[in-house]
């Protein structure tokens, strides 16, 4: 079992507003999106070798839009509903522990694209990424079946997306020799040794 932990949690008012709930995930992933730069981003995807059904770059921005929309509603229903005091404290207690692992998961979550597409580091970022697929998991489960159900079958297309994110990542890594610099980059950096 988890812990409610105040201080790795987001703060109460966000997960009591249902706006701030789905807006909140939405506005981060767009801010981290743009600050890695897209066009540069998309270039380096196209480059790379990639594994069997890649997905074209565009259609990344308008799945993780729906899916963070998803995730932040699953975590407002899931708060708000589950620390009612009309609950049981089990479920008060689930719904406080779920809230910190959602924190967790949404920092996880932030740091993949910085890793992967910024300091191209693609074992890290596959670390990352199969640590988020097991928060959310667990996450799910605990929601779904401790304190609201919807909330927990919210985040199954996010579990879904995660998991093809996952072989997307530790396959692109792998083809690529766990090595994602351009070739100026490796050039450069083989005339410095």
């Amino acid at each position: 079992m988890t812990t409610y932990i105040p201080n790795l949690t987001l703060p109460s008012f966000i997960f009591n507003s249902p706006a701030a709930s789905i807006l909140l995930p939405i506005a981060l992933g767009t801010g981290v999106g743009y600050a890695t730069q897209p066009r540069d981003n998309q270039r380096q995807y196209m480059s790379w070798k990639q594994p069997p059904l890649r997905p074209p770059p565009w259609i990344f921005g308008p799945v993780w839009t729906a899916l963070y929309g998803m995730m932040g509603y699953s975590a407002y229903r899931a708060v708000h509903l589950g620390t009612s005091p009309l609950n049981m404290p089990h479920t008060i207690s689930a719904a406080k522990h779920g809230a910190t692992l959602y924190t967790i998961q949404l920092a996880l979550n932030m740091i993949w694209m910085p890793l992967f597409f910024g300091l191209r580091r693609p074992v890290e970022a596959t670390v990352d990424i199969v640590a988020l697929l097991g928060v959310n998991g667990y996450l799910a489960w605990l929601w779904g079946t401790k304190v609201d159900e919807v909330s927990g079958w919210l985040l199954v297309p996010y579990i879904g997306w995660l998991s093809f994110a996952t072989y997307l990542s530790a396959a692109t890594g792998y083809l690529n020799n766990w090595d994602l610099r351009s070739h100026e980059e490796k050039a450069r950096g083989k005339k410095g040794q």
